[in-house]
């Protein structure tokens, strides 16, 4: 088996944390199929629906029976109440996502048809065979950029924020007073729209929406080059300290905020 380049070894471990991120979101999407109901003493006094709102009930009603049927997924605690569609939409997407990404896997590495599962054990399955997707670079970049998307559509209906914190010094590309750290990715990028680098594997110039990344094996590079200081960066990483004093500045920024950097 060839051993993957270093541009392909980066994909690779994208998709696990996109994986991982996935794996941690997908639970809590399904909490969120159904609402909750009120309790008994809270709750109005019941008036008989208008025909509109009935249908719509009985329309939420048949998908989310469709949604348990197809896909084996039944709302915790689902009852009468009425199935949230935007909710059901984006566990449909993802786990038709999931079985596809887990199919185009087996099938590119020789495997077979993978058994029936659900979604967090193809997803665990997925990550288990990320080393030999490595070998594959066409294949690598395909789980990356499906697990990122999945895991960016659930964040969305689940209202995640991203936490952004500022990096002092200029981007050693554009000069711009750009770079930002991503904690839960443990990386530095570029947001300036317009930086292009010359690497010639660094999709920034010919995606125009990709951002340049710094990984930790080259915070300290970065830290010379742009003028800022590695600990510094190292402090960013930091998701859970307090908003610091100085260059460095915590935000809470929507994970759409920067459209999609590949990291």
């Amino acid at each position: 088996m060839a051993e993957p380049t270093i541009t392909t070894a980066r994909t690779v471990q994208d998709a696990a944390l996109w994986i991982e991120a996935l794996l941690r979101q997908f639970p809590e999407l399904l909490t969120e199929l159904a609402p909750g109901r009120p309790s008994p003493a809270a709750a109005p006094a019941r008036r008989a629906p208008s025909p509109e709102a009935a249908e719509r009930i009985r329309a939420e009603r048949r998908d989310a029976l469709l949604v348990e049927k197809r896909h084996g997924l039944t709302a915790p605690g689902y009852s009468a109440a009425p199935l949230r569609l935007h909710v059901s939409d984006a566990v449909r997407d993802i786990t038709d996502g999931v079985v596809e990404l887990d199919e185009a896997v087996h099938d590119k590495l020789g495997l077979g048809r993978p058994r029936h599962a659900r979604v967090p054990q193809r997803l665990a399955r997925i990550a288990a065979l990320l080393g030999e997707v490595a070998a594959h670079p066409a294949l690598a970049a395909h789980v990356r950029d499906e697990s990122r998307r999945m895991a960016r559509r659930c964040a969305r209906v689940l209202g995640d924020s991203e936490s952004v914190v500022r990096v002092r010094g200029r981007c050693p590309w554009c000069d711009s007073v750009s770079l930002r750290a991503f904690p839960a990715r443990r990386a530095v990028l570029c947001v300036n729209p317009a930086c292009r680098c010359d690497a010639a594997e660094c999709d920034c110039r010919t995606d125009p929406a990709y951002r340049h990344v710094w990984r930790e094996g080259e915070w300290e590079a970065l830290a010379g080059a742009a003028g800022s200081d590695r600990a510094e960066i190292d402090a960013s990483m930091d998701e859970t300290a307090d908003a610091r004093p100085g260059p460095a500045r915590r935000t809470n920024a929507p994970k759409r905020a920067s459209r999609r950097d590949r990291a």
